[in-house]
């Protein structure tokens, strides 16, 4: 029998199931078995790829936090319990701590009574913040090592409650099972406490709440605000006849009751409700005796127990009026200056949308690329009754190909324009002044697969956030209402690191649409067009941007490289998109037709389907790539510190789509060799395509205008072609053929 049960249940909410089962499999614990009561597919599919002796309980989707402890309880063998919820983690050696402790515990002690509950320490991460400690150690620490009646330390009640930081003796979870099972953890999470002989706290973090943004879980419902109410008059009955615990539980309730209503813009029906629910639980549950604090708290809670909601929303409002005329007098300096533009947008928003106006942008205002590109064509054929119009900064507003209606960024038109449009598409963001009408309709196409860290996963990597504007992010994300997505790894990415409420289209990437639409006629044009000599081999090097660089450095001798490689070999470098202002090193490259610098050539998918095969690090070019089923190699010099300061969702060179290379002469040897493109590179690449290439298949364009242009169900769209049956366009040696 282990001494620890680890039972971590629910499904794998925004991706965190993942690092909680890495941390647990990274330090094994001899006396601890993992039980995973996973909820729907993807839970399942994570927790079965992990260590072999974890035990999978697949649960169907949708099933509940309490069905789901339950199941992984009826597994459980250990002498003690610790429910995990899989959005939640664990610090490192949290189970040792935890199983020693109980060990300690597992002698009945001087009192005869065996210790039911133990109660750990916390941090809390959220959206913003990373492991933040809690404030309640001092009163963990308070309590001792000894083991104590509730009645005796009533103010642990005060503890979070949060069922992960209760590890509770099986014999107890077993004869109280039916009481505790619930969904509302915070009910049972004080429930063990009340139901519990005698508890034990450990003053050591050993659990990691994990609080998910609001705005990315669904809304609230008039009756979960009432479900507090109804928490605490469950909770009360069970200390009625103990005065310090209902006492606790008395201040607990009120302090939660006033805060809801004061701190939540409810409607005011649900708000009258609420109110005289909250009062008359105040009246009917106030111990006698009971004192209110000092203060304006006390005030509020006065007015509560009163009833008096009327005199309650006026002691509201006179403090925001106070609160508000402060705040007028900062502002109003800022208010001034962006006045003219401010009147001048505001009087485009009162126009009506204009339903058959659509604004593009691609690589913040750089021109028409990317997956807008490949969606605005197909809008062009599918609805051409839709205006585009691109919005181009000044500088690329003359590489624009002719007839294309565009906008400048700042001017009248561009204002009005973006004030009136009824879709908004994009593969970054819109600026933060750009509103988002209820009518208009934000597509966020993205412009590649994560494999470096995105969004709010950024904050714990500063190398790479260089002072990004979380707050400014969630508002923007928060006007998303689609997110494009080529595979499913990007969709779960997408809503870990922008979580909010927007629809993944699970469509593919309409700019990879032409590595299964093109021609041997449109890869030799490409080719010729490049200057590529017929019979040589053609590779394009593309490397990343690396945050800790300020500009671009080839990695490679790539005058060397071209050496070494022969005669028969020419190399298409393309710097990263963010040195496009630089003066680029491979100028003073002659033009030899060995080396041709790329890193201005647009498109990008052109460059693809002229190469015989791809060299890049980290960039997410090789998850489009890929779709053309040709060798790809990955070159790693500096893996560990990208990792470290960029952060990676995956060890791209345990899961590389082909060959990969840490220095220069190992990357030589591997196309001198043959290395890359043999069986071995094929059956690395093939994984990776099944991984990565799951929903290209050369209808995406057309399943995203139909989707949302054209509003048709998601049932009556083109299905995506299995991998196996979709025929990549040819390769430069078949189209010569």
């Amino acid at each position: 029998m282990p001494q620890l049960s680890v039972i971590v249940y629910g499904p794998n909410a925004q991706g965190h199931l993942t690092e909680l089962l890495d941390s647990l499999e990274a330090r094994p614990l001899p006396d601890a078995e993992v039980i995973v009561a996973a909820v729907g597919d993807w839970a399942r599919e994570t927790a079965e790829g992990h260590a072999p002796e974890t035990v999978v309980v697949p649960l169907p989707e949708g099933t509940g936090d309490a069905a789901a402890r339950a199941a992984g309880a009826a597994r459980a063998s250990g002498r003690w319990l610790h429910f995990v919820h899989s959005k939640d983690g664990l610090p490192a050696g949290a189970p040792r701590l935890i199983a020693e402790r109980t060990a300690e515990l597992d002698d009945t002690g001087a009192t005869g009574t065996p210790v039911d509950v133990l109660l750990l320490d916390h941090v809390t991460t959220t959206w913003q913040t990373a492991a933040a400690p809690s404030r309640e150690g001092r009163l963990l620490a308070g309590a001792g090592r000894a083991d104590l009646a509730l009645d005796d330390a009533a103010e642990l009640l005060r503890l979070t409650p949060l069922l992960g930081t209760r590890a509770l003796r099986t014999a107890f979870w077993r004869a109280h099972e039916e009481r505790l099972t619930t969904d509302d953890e915070p009910y049972a999470a004080h429930a063990v406490l009340l139901h519990a002989g005698r508890v034990a706290c450990l003053n050591q973090a050993a659990y990691e709440n994990r609080v998910l943004r609001p705005e990315s879980q669904p809304p609230l419902a008039p009756k979960d605000r009432f479900a507090l109410i109804d928490r605490y008059e469950s909770l009360l009955p069970l200390a009625r006849d103990r005065r310090a615990a209902r006492t606790v539980l008395y201040d607990l309730m009120v302090r939660d009751l006033v805060r809801t209503f004061a701190g939540e813009n409810l409607p005011d029906a649900v708000a009258r409700e609420f109110f005289r629910r909250a009062s008359l639980a105040a009246v009917r549950w106030r111990p006698e005796g009971h004192q209110r604090p000092a203060g304006i708290e006390g005030v509020r809670h006065a007015l509560l127990e009163e009833g008096a909601y009327t005199k309650y929303r006026a002691f509201q409002a006179a403090n925001r009026s106070r609160r508000a005329a402060k705040k007028a007098v900062r502002t109003r300096k800022r208010q001034v200056g962006a006045k003219l533009r401010d009147q001048q947008y505001r009087r485009a928003l009162s126009r009506p949308v204009d339903p058959n106006l659509a604004v593009f942008a691609a690589y913040w205002e750089r021109g028409v690329s990317c997956n807008p590109a490949a969606i605005a064509a197909t809008l062009a054929e599918l609805a051409p009754h839709i205006h585009r119009v691109w919005v181009v900064n000044k500088e690329n507003a003359a590489l624009l190909p002719p007839g294309t209606d565009h906008v400048i960024p700042g001017t009248r038109r561009y204002w009005e324009t973006m004030a009136t449009a009824k879709y908004l598409v994009n593969n970054v963001n819109f600026p933060n002044a750009v509103v988002k009408r209820p009518e208009a309709i934000h597509l966020q196409t993205h412009h590649g697969t994560p494999l470096k860290r995105m969004g709010l996963d950024q904050m714990e990597h500063p190398a790479a956030a260089k002072g990004l504007d979380f707050a400014a992010l969630l508002a923007r994300i928060d006007k998303w209402d689609y997110s494009v997505s080529a595979n499913s790894h990007s969709t779960r990415m997408w809503e870990r690191a922008y979580p909010a409420r927007y629809t993944s289209l699970d469509h593919g990437y309409p700019r990879n649409d032409v590595f299964y639409t093109a021609t041997a006629a449109d890869v030799r044009a490409a080719r010729a067009r490049l200057g590529i000599a017929p019979g040589r081999t053609a590779v394009l090097y593309a490397p990343t941007h690396r945050d800790y660089e300020a500009g671009f450095t080839p990695r490679l001798d790539l005058a060397a490289l071209a050496d070494r490689l022969g005669e028969d070999t020419v190399l298409l470098v393309r710097a990263h998109y963010f040195y496009g202002g630089a003066a680029s090193p491979l100028t003073g490259l002659r033009r030899s037709g060995r080396i041709i610098d790329v890193s201005s050539y647009d498109p990008v998918e052109e460059l693809c389907l002229a190469a015989d095969a791809l060299v890049t690090d980290y960039s997410s070019i090789m998850f489009d790539y890929a779709n053309l089923d040709r060798p790809i190699v990955v070159y790693a010099d500096d893996w560990e510190t990208y990792r470290t300061t960029r952060g990676v969702y995956f060890d791209l060179t345990a899961e590389a789509p082909g060959r990969v290379a840490r220095t220069q002469e190992e990357l030589a040897e591997i196309f001198l060799s043959g290395a890359w493109r043999d069986e071995g590179a094929a059956k690395a690449r093939a994984a990776f395509r099944r991984r990565f290439c799951e929903y290209d298949d050369g209808r995406a364009a057309e399943r995203v205008v139909r989707r949302v242009f054209l509003g048709e169900p998601e049932e009556a769209l083109p299905p995506v072609l299995p991998l196996d049956e979709r025929t990549p366009a040819p390769t430069p040696e078949e189209a010569t053929a």
